[in-house]
């Protein structure tokens, strides 16, 4: 039921708020993936779902902080979407709970479905690009699927940080062509080959909103 309600409401709804989509005959009709962009409002946390869903036939789960699970309401729907939580440093047995979020994203993955991650790891707060972690590069190189990247411009105006409704502007998704690694595949890569990887991902994000990564 989840995954039938982000095919088939809420995507002409979300479509009231976007300009323009450029790049849809890029994402995979039939295989796993992730799915990787900016993230500079809550806007985006069903902006992108409701653009990729109904082009593809797959499942799609999503990494998303474990604050937003301490919360009844979303914590409900987050379940119901089966999104899997990420623990911050400073939370007890933060390094333990990741690494079976990580493996519980791989076996989405392996089943042929698609996890959603916003690599900078929380909002903008103006809306230019952050520091990613390297979370994204381990998913990518031991579930061995291509990152799909996307870049979102406009929706910190469509939804700023501290509203509570989406204002009547309307903001614009340039999907790029999925990225693959599979020269690192069956290796255990040192942090400078995962720190290039999510650099190289980061960077086709930001060219695809319009930014700079300086990271």
């Amino acid at each position: 039921m989840p995954h039938a309600i982000s095919k088939l409401i809420i995507p002409p709804i979300y479509r009231l708020w976007i300009r323009k989509i450029e790049g849809i005959e890029n994402i995979p009709k039939d295989r796993a993936f992730i799915l990787a962009g900016n993230h500079s409002s809550y806007f985006d946390v069903l902006l992108l779902p409701s653009i990729i869903t109904p082009k593809i036939k797959m499942k799609m789960h999503a990494l998303t902080n474990s604050y937003y699970w301490n919360n009844s309401i979303t914590g409900f729907f987050l379940k119901k979407w089966k999104c899997i939580p990420v623990y911050v440093d400073n939370e007890k047995g933060a390094k333990k709970k990741n690494k079976k979020s990580m493996q519980k994203a791989i076996g989405y993955l392996k089943n042929n479905e698609v996890m959603m991650i916003f690599p900078e790891g929380r909002r903008s707060k103006d809306g230019k690009l952050q520091k990613a972690y390297n979370g994204i590069a381990k998913l990518a190189l031991k579930a061995k699927v291509p990152v799909l990247p996307c870049g979102i411009i406009g929706s910190n105006k469509v939804m700023p940080k501290g509203a509570a409704f989406p204002r009547f502007v309307r903001c614009e998704v340039n999907i790029g062509n999925p990225m693959h690694f599979e020269k690192y595949y069956n290796k255990k890569p040192p942090k400078k080959i995962l720190d290039n990887v999510t650099r190289s991902i980061m960077k086709e994000i930001a060219r695809l909103s319009k930014q700079e990564y300086n990271y």
